[in-house]
C-alpha cells in the first residue's frame, strides 16, 4: 500500500471548559496515536498543527478565542481536501464528527482503529 495522507480527528477541547491543561493532554494524545500513524509508514497531520501558528501570527491569545475560531475549522477543512483517509479517535466532539462527515462526502476511508489502518510504504529516498 501507498503511503497515505491521514488526518488525525479527535476531541481537543471538547469536555475541557478551556482548561488549557485539558487541551494539552488531548493534543498530546493525539500526537501520540499521530507518531504510531507515521511508524506505520504514513503522514499523520492533526488540524491544529497548523491552524494554532497562524492563529497566534494574527493575535489569538488562547486556543477557542475569536480569533483562533477563524482558523481552527476552516484549516482541518482544507486540510481534508489533500488527506488520504481520517483516523477518528475515540471521545465525544462536535469538530472530529465534522472532519468524518466532510471526509465521507470526499470519498475518504474513515478508520476508527489504529490497527485498522494497512502498513504503507516505509522506503525513505535517500539523499542525493
Amino acid at each position: 500500500m501507498h503511503a497515505m495522507l491521514i488526518l488525525i480527528a479527535g476531541p481537543v477541547r471538547s469536555g475541557t471548559n478551556g482548561d488549557d491543561a485539558l487541551i494539552k493532554q488531548n493534543l498530546d494524545a493525539m500526537t501520540r496515536v499521530a507518531a504510531k500513524v507515521f511508524e506505520k509508514g504514513h503522514t499523520p497531520v492533526i488540524g491544529e498543527w497548523l491552524a494554532m501558528p497562524l492563529a497566534e501570527a494574527a493575535g489569538s491569545k488562547k486556543i477557542g478565542d475569536e480569533i483562533s475560531q477563524t482558523f481552527l475549522y476552516p484549516v482541518a477543512h482544507r486540510l481534508i481536501q489533500h488527506c488520504d483517509a481520517i483516523l477518528r479517535l475515540p471521545g465525544d466532539s462536535a469538530g472530529a464528527d465534522n472532519d468524518v462527515r466532510i471526509g465521507r462526502e470526499r470519498g475518504l476511508t474513515i478508520y476508527r482503529a489504529l490497527d485498522e489502518i494497512p502498513d504503507g510504504e516505509t522506503r525513505e529516498s535517500s539523499p542525493a
